[in-house]
């Protein structure tokens, strides 16, 4: 603020000369003698100074109350969009990126450093001649400064978005009411629960754990730790059709559902560790025991933990509740619609480039060998059961809630990933093909029906799914007494279910199950037709069989019958992947 000040008055024989537009003409020496008069009080050192800040900082108007503001935007915009290839453009970006985030902005006197900084943390950046980035290093308050590769890599590649985001997430760190030493003590506790999640992590791991069996399985998720100006992320779910594409695409890694640990102010107090509670964690062991909460390891704050998700993740009701129960606070600004609809809003958001209309209910999937399915999703109502909010962030105030947070996470995504499965870009029939028609009905808690035409008569069929947790289904079939078998198990179902995670697999499934029965009934049909003596006691057995068993008997005793066409059955459609994914899964 002193320099602002002293910048002006250096300004105001200038300001002078040309008011009210009227340039006046004014000689050098009577410029720097009235320079020279106001400054003669002033030490040198203190002159110095300023005419260094005056040259790495010049003076702009404020863009909101310029009449040309609109044209300063563009050409801020512009400098930003050019692909920097000097040291001054690169320094202008840095200031003006700085600028946008509410930070300050120096640069050394040698012009090859640039220093961005606030009250809690600053980022050096040293820079060549001809502007490409030796070094850039991060300090926090009373730290040493760290090299931070990451931060390096973003402003080789010029991704000055990417960089900019990385000092918004530093600065929110720091948004805690009160003093610089409260902030600190805000820094802290985030260490603390740092280590303590990191000690978790260590808790269930094995030599051969893979990132994909950490990420559905681990205790906390796949956790990378924060690095530099990257915050601790914690990777906690990923779909089979992620894994898959992460297979077929040989160097590549598909990232799953992702939290950021963070920590942010309140307007209440609430007492955080500012030192790690877990106590001699050891690899491979799965208990943990944590200090008590005393006054010497905590202190009251006016912050929480937080949970925040890059974006907001659809969640029931009953989820976001016992949430609460677990953590004891309260998600604020959530608002209650029916969760389907927020999953189909997500999904569409998330899958469409274009906005598509959310009022959508009708959708059309494609799958290789099979005739188009057109799914219907039946939103359901605003009652508490079927309810939901999209929720953007989890606070939380001690490291052991994290676990169960987690796990509720995973139970809640694994249940979008399937209702989500039914949602596409095409809500409109393209063309006059065969189509399947299914509606996915919610019921309480996670689990839905599936309704559908029985493949062979026409009466109404029914799979409901219950996804008990990320890592159980259960399913059963629902038949008409009366109609044929489709020659699948309840079990056959759910397995096909968490090997695939989509419903319209698992009812291409169902569909080539039911035809290869019928296929067979004809064949053993016209085999009968040309044998002079059937044996006429099996089939009568066979047939009073069938019609005592109820349809969930009726399967059972189909695949008992024929298990290895079910079987085989099962890997065709486990590995299947929707359209671009489908006719590569199909040869395997």
């Amino acid at each position: 603020m002193e320099n602002f000040s002293l910048s002006v008055h250096l300004m105001e024989p200038l300001h002078f000369a040309c008011k009210a537009g009227v340039l006046r003409a004014i000689s050098t020496n009577a410029l720097m003698e009235q320079l020279r008069l106001k400054y003669q009080q002033r030490p040198w050192t203190e002159t110095l100074k300023l005419v260094y800040f005056c040259m790495g900082n010049p003076h702009r108007k404020p863009v909101s109350n310029a009449p040309d503001g609109l044209l300063l935007s563009c050409t801020e915009k512009i400098e930003r969009t050019l692909n920097a290839k000097s040291m001054f453009s690169v320094m202008n970006t840095l200031e003006l990126l700085s600028r946008q985030k509410g930070l300050t902005v120096h640069v050394s006197p040698s012009g090859t450093a640039c220093y961005i900084t606030s009250m809690m943390f600053y980022v050096e950046i040293q820079l060549e001649k001809d502007g490409d980035v030796m070094d850039v290093k991060l300090a926090h308050f009373e730290e040493a400064p760290v090299v931070c590769d990451d931060l390096v890599q973003l402003l080789r590649m010029k991704n000055y978005d990417a960089f900019g985001k990385i000092l918004e997430d530093l600065s929110n760190m720091y948004q805690i009411p009160g003093n610089s030493e409260m902030k600190a003590k805000g820094y802290l506790a985030l260490q603390a629960l740092e280590k303590d999640l990191y000690s978790m992590s260590l808790l269930d791991r094995t030599q051969d754990l893979n990132r994909v069996t950490e990420v559905l399985n681990g205790k906390v998720g796949h956790l990378v730790p924060r690095t530099g100006g990257t915050p601790m992320n914690i990777e906690f779910y990923i779909s089979p059709y992620q894994v898959l594409e992460a297979e077929l695409n040989h160097g590549s890694q598909v990232c799953g559902t992702k939290t950021v640990v963070t920590v942010e102010g309140m307007d209440t107090l609430h007492k955080l560790p500012l030192s790690p509670l877990i106590v001699d964690p050891q690899a491979g062991e799965d208990s943990l025991v944590f200090l008590q909460l005393t006054d010497e390891l905590s202190m009251d704050l006016p912050a929480l933990f937080v949970l925040k998700f890059h974006q907001p993740v659809p969640m029931s009701s009953s989820s976001i509740e016992e949430i609460q129960r677990l953590t004891g606070i309260q998600i604020s600004g959530l608002k209650l619609a029916p969760l389907y609809e927020l999953i189909v809003q997500s999904t569409l958001k998330e899958k469409c480039s274009e906005d598509l209309s959310t009022n959508k209910s009708c959708f059309f999937v494609s799958l290789p060998d099979c005739p188009k399915h057109c799914y219907f999703i039946n939103k359901g109502s605003e009652k508490s059961d079927l309810a939901g909010a999209l929720v953007s962030k989890i606070p939380f105030s001690h490291p052991k809630c994290v676990p169960g947070v987690i796990e509720i996470l995973r139970h809640q995504v694994a249940y979008n990933t399937l209702i989500s499965s039914c949602v596409s870009e095409k809500h409109i029939n393209e063309d006059d093909s065969e189509l399947l028609y299914f509606e996915v009905v919610p019921h309480k808690n996670t689990s839905f029906s599936v309704f559908f035409l029985h493949p062979v008569k026409e009466n109404l069929a029914c799979v409901v799914i219950d996804v008990i947790s990320s890592r159980e289904v259960q399913c059963h079939l629902h038949l008409n007494p009366q109609d044929p078998t489709l020659n699948s198990s309840d079990d056959f179902i759910a397995r096909v279910v968490k090997r695939c995670m989509s419903v319209p697999v698992v009812m291409r499934a169902l569909f080539r199950n039911a035809a290869k029965v019928k296929a067979d009934s004809e064949t053993q049909d016209m085999n009968m037709e040309q044998q002079p003596e059937p044996q006429s006691e099996q089939t009568t057995d066979s047939s009073s069989l069938k019609e005592s068993l109820s349809g969930a008997g009726q399967q059972d005793w189909v695949v008992t019958d024929k298990p290895n066409n079910t079987d085989s059955t099962e890997e065709d459609f486990s590995t299947a992947k929707l359209e671009t994914l489908g006719d590569n899964m199909e040869k395997e």
